[in-house]
């Protein structure tokens, strides 16, 4: 199963917000909904194209209300997530699953909540150790080149 994971912006209740609405409830009727992390909304999908589907139908909320989407496809790490640039990238056939772990954004975890994301690249396959502040664990995200960039 492929997971799709909304992480909400700090000033919103994600939940409540995609709930409310008809169309983002419809959207997500059919699935469980999990909180692995504080302030999101996690779903297992069929697919990768599935993933991305759900993206794309939930693009107008995502965009109010997320601050991130991540994608967790077994296929490619049971382990690391992707960002919903680079799922989309594998989807259409633009990158290659075997060349999407260089980019990575580490997230902080901190009392189940996702804090401050790190950018770094991995060094002789490892991801870098998580800097910027004490966590109790790390989340590793998968990112475009261009991501990474920006």
């Amino acid at each position: 199963m492929t997971q799709v994971c909304l992480v909400g912006d700090a000033d919103v209740d994600l939940r409540y917000e995609l709930l409310s609405r008809e169309t983002a409830r419809a959207a997500l009727a059919t699935y469980d909904l999990r909180e692995p992390f504080a302030n999101s909304v996690a779903v297992d999908t069929v697919s990768l194209g599935a993933a991305v589907s759900l993206l794309n139908d939930l693009n107008w909320y995502l965009v109010r209300f997320a601050d991130c989407a991540l994608v967790r496809e077994p296929s490619i790490s049971t382990e690391e997530w992707l960002s919903r640039d680079l799922a989309e990238a594998v989807r259409d056939g633009a990158l290659d699953a075997d060349d999407t772990a260089e980019f990575l954004r580490v997230y902080g975890l901190l009392d189940d909540e996702l804090v401050e994301p790190m950018y770094a690249t991995r060094v002789d396959g490892t991801v870098p150790e998580y800097d910027l502040r004490s966590v109790d664990d790390t989340v590793v995200v998968r990112v475009t080149e261009a991501e990474f960039g920006g």
